[in-house]
């Protein structure tokens, strides 16, 4: 089972790719790859809190696109199993308001493809190509801690 660090009651985002980006970036700002396709959603990650991966934990923004370095607090709507390379790579979902059925589905389906395509790059950099969506994660409690 994918185990997610405590999360604060609103924890802050720091968007990494914008919604509609080719360019997926790490949190330090470095290409981690040009996709195919655009992202359909705002991607980033959790500052201060680590996965499995060793990379900070995984965000994903509903909504509009935000700009590549914007913070921003929303709650915790859902949290997607990923395996990423052999490791847990959970991806948290942040919004406004609560998940919509097309919007659950919608995220089911980016990251079943998502998946494949990483499969194939991990394939190329001569990694380990255990890498697929999991199923959802119970939205963790948040801790007492900012």
């Amino acid at each position: 089972m994918l185990l997610l660090p405590p999360l604060p009651p609103l924890p802050e985002v720091l968007i990494e790719c914008p919604r509609f980006s080719f360019v997926k970036r790490r949190a330090d700002g470095s290409v981690d790859f040009v996709s195919p396709v655009p992202c359909p959603y705002n991607y980033g990650s959790i500052p201060g809190l680590v996965a499995d991966d060793g990379d900070p934990l995984d965000a994903v923004v509903l909504g509009a696109r935000l700009a590549r370095g914007q913070r921003v607090r929303l709650p915790v709507v859902g949290v997607l199993g990923f395996v990423d390379s052999g490791r847990g790579d959970p991806k948290v979902i942040f919004g406004a308001a609560p998940m919509s059925a097309a919007e659950r589905a919608g995220l089911e389906s980016f990251f079943r493809v998502y998946a494949l395509f990483k499969r194939g790059l991990h394939l190329l950099r001569g990694n380990d190509t255990d890498t697929r969506f999991t199923g959802w994660l119970p939205v963790p409690s948040v801790s007492s801690a900012s």
